[in-house]
C-alpha cells in the first residue's frame, strides 16, 4: 500500500506545484500595467529533483523506462534584469497567457489522475464491483 500512498503524495504535490504557478502567472496578468513592476516565475528547484526520484523508486527493474516529469520548481523569482515595456515593467502578456493555458491543461491532467487514483481505491474497496 505503500506505492498507493507515495502516488497520492506526489499528486498532492503536483497540484501545489501548479496552485503556486496559477497564483504568480494571476499576479503577473493583473500587473501587466503597472510601472516597474517585475515579472514573477516558478523556478526548477530541489522539487523537480525530489519527484524525480520519488518517480524512479515506482522502477521494478533496471529494463523498466524511466519516468520523466515535466515540473519546473517551487520557488519564486522575481525576474530583476528584463523589461519588455517603456515603464520597467516585465510582464509579456502573450507568454504569460501561453503559461496560463500550459498550467491549466497540466492541473487538468493532474486532477484527472488523481480522480482516477480515487476510482481505483473505491472499486478495491467496493470488491471490484
Amino acid at each position: 500500500m505503500e506505492l498507493f500512498s507515495n502516488t497520492f503524495r506526489d499528486l498532492e504535490n503536483a497540484l501545489d506545484y501548479s496552485s503556486m504557478r496559477q497564483k504568480v502567472i494571476s499576479q503577473n496578468i493583473a500587473n501587466v500595467d503597472t510601472p516597474n513592476y517585475k515579472a514573477k516565475n516558478v523556478t526548477t528547484s530541489s522539487f523537480k529533483e525530489a519527484l524525480q526520484a520519488s518517480m524512479d523508486s515506482y522502477r521494478t527493474d533496471q529494463r523498466h523506462l524511466k519516468f520523466s516529469t515535466k515540473i519546473n520548481g517551487s520557488a519564486i523569482v522575481t525576474q530583476q534584469n528584463v523589461t519588455y515595456n517603456n515603464n520597467g515593467n516585465s510582464v509579456d502578456i502573450d507568454k504569460e497567457m501561453t503559461a496560463l493555458a500550459t498550467n491549466q491543461i497540466y492541473y487538468n491532467a493532474v486532477t484527472e489522475r488523481l480522480s482516477g487514483k480515487f476510482s481505483s481505491l473505491q472499486n478495491v474497496i467496493r470488491g471490484g464491483k
